[in-house]
């Protein structure tokens, strides 16, 4: 258990106690010191603060950090296909079918399960005990790149690129369809659906700004090959936006319907690129199109 204070001084007062707090403790968001507040682990005056408290000159500010949580989810030895690694980060090819971390249904064989095993352990803390190092996901039945945090540092850095929409994710899918205008920007605010808790939707009800920029590359028959990028980075996006324009993702039983011969929609995380947390230089990854999707598009090529 940690326990840390500060005085407020003229520079801070009217400032939001959860804003501030974020300022001094290196290693922990906005939304975990709001968690601490809610937990009633913020005192303002020795009286438990409220997350939209703002201060005033003077107050004194406890918190009591508790020690990190023990990992419970076991490290397993499974291939992983590591596109980049150094002392702050990965970057990981995920396969397709592969859960990124625990959770009801797949307790274990997932990524993270896998990471635990090799990097012995060495992951962020931030997203907790189930999801060590994991800054952003990608669907089970999506395949690509993503980016893995070693270090609590990385993850602050990286996660603040992807809030302000300073970080790079393309990707390629296969559409049900011919779009009528070969390129343009969907933007359509998501938030799930009141019918079903499991799907999302747009909808301007409890949502969230989406912005997803697209381009067509091929067509063939009544299908289009499309390359993505993402301004933002809402739960299945890509698949709630290609649906939303009446072209859902090939094989997305969720937002479409099932392509005869594969498993789950043909969509595939090909590039990502970032500031590094540490040397603050620029990279970026590309990644060939798995063997599944070139499987498909040879099929819709030969008609």
């Amino acid at each position: 258990m940690n326990n840390c204070r500060y005085e407020v001084n003229d520079e801070h007062k009217g400032e939001r106690v959860d804003k501030f707090l974020a300022a001094q403790l290196d290693g922990l968001t906005r939304s975990g010191i709001q968690k601490l507040i809610t937990a009633g682990s913020v005192l303002v005056g020795g009286k438990p603060a409220d997350k939209n408290y703002k201060l005033r000159s003077g107050d004194v500010v406890d918190v009591t950090i508790p020690d990190p949580e023990v990992l419970d989810v076991r490290p397993q030895d499974i291939p992983v296909d590591i596109v980049y690694e150094d002392d702050s980060l990965l970057v990981v090819n995920k396969p397709k079918g592969m859960v990124v971390h625990p959770a009801a249904g797949n307790p274990d064989g997932t990524l993270v399960n896998a990471l635990l095993y090799h990097c012995d352990g060495r992951l962020s803390s931030i997203n907790g005990v189930i999801r060590p190092g994991i800054v952003h996901r990608i669907d089970k039945q999506t395949s690509g790149l993503l980016m893995v945090a070693k270090t609590d540092k990385a993850h602050n850095c990286l996660a603040q690129q992807i809030k302000e929409h300073s970080f790079t994710r393309e990707y390629q899918a296969i559409l049900t369809g011919r779009l009528k205008e070969k390129s343009g920007t969907i933007n359509a605010p998501i938030g799930r659906s009141k019918y079903d808790r499991k799907k999302m939707c747009v909808t301007q009800l409890n949502s969230k700004e989406a912005v997803t920029h697209y381009e067509v590359l091929e067509e063939f028959g009544q299908y289009s090959l499309v390359k993505f990028r993402l301004e933002t980075g809402r739960t299945h996006q890509i698949r709630v936006h290609s649906a939303y324009i009446g072209h859902p993702v090939l094989g997305d039983d969720v937002y479409g319907k099932p392509f005869k011969g594969l498993e789950g929609q043909c969509l595939h995380a090909k590039k990502i690129g970032f500031v590094h947390p540490e040397t603050e230089e620029y990279m970026e990854f590309d990644s060939e199109l798995p063997q599944y999707f070139t499987a498909v598009l040879n099929r819709l090529r030969k008609g």
